[in-house]
């Protein structure tokens, strides 16, 4: 294929929208994971589950997923404008996100969903939305320092 029909199919945008869509993706997965598990917890235990799903997933984003955003934030300031949106995470963050999108698959598949399940998503989905506020900081700050419509420090 020409490279320059590749260019202009290719979705690349601005680091400021790499900035933008990965805190997003991170919050919108994780409301809807914690809206499921919700569902799934049902009305009579959920106090407890929720505050030990919280438990879990705050330990889980202040000790793994916290390190993960940070570099990952780092990585898009660091990428040249223009890249492909796709690029928002890179490979590695694409294979462990579509891992566990099989694994959550194959979970419900075998367990009937309920209140394990349920606090296990509530647990995740915690993490995930807790661990979205380091981006979303990185991308006010982008934002406020140079403008929506600059491409950065380095323009």
């Amino acid at each position: 294929m020409n490279k320059q029909i590749v260019t202009v199919l290719k979705p690349g945008v601005s680091r400021s929208i790499h900035l933008l869509v990965a805190p997003l993706l991170w919050t919108a997965v994780g409301t809807m994971l914690m809206v499921r598990g919700w569902g799934w917890i049902g009305s009579s235990y959920a106090p407890w589950l929720v505050l030990v799903a919280f438990g879990i997933g705050t330990a889980k984003s202040v000790f793994v997923l916290d390190k993960t955003v940070k570099r990952g934030a780092q990585r898009i300031i660091n990428m040249e404008d223009g890249t492909c949106l796709g690029a928002v995470y890179s490979w590695k963050t694409w294979l462990l996100v579509g891992l566990m999108v099989g694994f959550g698959i194959t979970m419900r598949k075998l367990i009937e969903p309920g209140m394990f399940i349920g606090t296990l998503y509530m647990a995740i989905g915690w993490a995930l939305f807790f661990s979205s506020r380091n981006p979303w900081i990185q991308w006010w700050k982008w934002i406020q320092r140079d403008g929506v419509r600059s491409s950065g420090p380095d323009t």
